[in-house]
């Protein structure tokens, strides 16, 4: 930490009202934590507005807010989980991002060391990714009137013009194929919160997928969906796509990839892992003629190694998600009817 960073650190140790009060504590904060990890061409410019070139295809713009508790979890944190999750969202439309935005609400009091810890984390995870954080805001709300500190992202991408990836696209036939495992990033979430130990750590999958994406559409232009299941996991994410499309779905569940420890771990908490929240997976529905080629290529990428096929979209008038048991029989795999886990992301 340089001379700067010493001073903001002594005067209160923690975030106090002046760092958002546009006078010269708040301009030392942005300086000398902000200006200083996140710095890159663009942001350095220093405007309240970035000019970014020209691009050849068509903008696509996605904002997350990002809210989890705790923010410090095993394989990541709130800093380099809202990179991820705002840099998939734009890549699920099939497009190549470009740059992103950050706005920090910071609670009076915040420890300043935990400030700066999440800051470095999210410069790492971008500079990672490759893709800058061009501009951004901070606002400082009163003790009691936040939860440390809440963060929204947005991410701006461009989509070739040959790429039409929507969620009402499936059709009757398609393949429906995985990243990986499931319910890895909602056990994390889970296990540190309330402080369970396991035989072995979970670790959130929480990851930037936009270099698969662009891999899997250079080879397939004509994906019909791509969607990465968090919120509401695996079984709303498909419940979504099935009900734009108006589809059917029919899963098998022994092809579904779980890791035995997570899977453990779900039946010792009473959760079912299809509705457990993923921050680094993503769905594919394909025509079945693509679904080999584009297995092989998310296996080869490092975040992809467990892909596999799950299911065959169905003819379905009342947009049903069904599943072969591992019993032998099928199952609805319905909406769930609250939220298993609160503030997962």
């Amino acid at each position: 930490m340089n001379a700067h960073d010493t001073s903001l650190s002594q005067r209160t140790g923690a975030v106090d009202m002046t760092h958002g009060g546009g006078g010269r504590a708040m301009a030392e904060l942005i300086r000398d934590l902000f200006a200083r990890h996140l710095s890159n061409p663009v942001l350095d410019q220093g405007h309240d507005a970035a000019m970014l070139g020209a691009q050849a295809g068509r903008i696509v713009v996605s904002t997350d807010g990002h809210v989890i508790s705790p923010l410090f979890f095993p394989g990541g944190d709130i800093g380099s989980l809202s990179v991820h999750g705002t840099l998939n969202d734009v890549a699920m439309a099939g497009a190549r991002p470009i740059g992103l935005t950050v706005g920090f609400i910071l609670e009076e009091g915040f420890p300043l060391a935990d400030l700066e810890r999440i800051v470095i984390s999210m410069a790492q995870a971008a500079r990672k990714a490759g893709v800058p954080v061009v501009t951004g805001d901070t606002k400082v709300v009163e003790k009691g009137k936040g939860d440390g500190v809440f963060i929204t992202t947005t991410g701006i991408g461009v989509a070739p013009d040959n790429v039409d990836i929507r969620g009402d696209k499936a059709k009757p036939g398609q393949a429906i194929l995985l990243s990986g495992t499931i319910g890895d990033h909602g056990v994390a979430i889970l296990s540190k919160r309330e402080n369970l130990e396991f035989e072995t750590e979970i670790l959130s999958d929480s990851a930037a997928l936009h270099t698969m994406v662009a891999a899997m559409v250079d080879a397939v232009p004509s994906i019909a969906v791509l969607r990465d299941p968090t919120r509401g996991g695996l079984a709303a994410t498909l419940n979504e796509i099935a009900r734009e499309s108006r589809v059917g779905m029919m899963l098998d569940e022994a092809e579904i990839p779980l890791k035995p420890d997570v899977s453990a771990a779900c039946e010792l908490l009473g959760l079912d892992p299809l509705y457990v929240a993923n921050e680094g997976k993503l769905i594919c529905i394909c025509e079945e003629a693509d679904a080999e080629r584009l297995l092989e290529i998310m296996r080869a990428h490092p975040h992809g190694g467990d892909a596999a096929r799950i299911g065959t979209v169905t003819e379905d008038a009342n947009a049903l998600v069904q599943m072969r048991t591992g019993f032998g029989g099928t199952r609805v795999v319905d909406w769930l009817a609250g939220e298993q886990l609160p503030r997962i992301c």
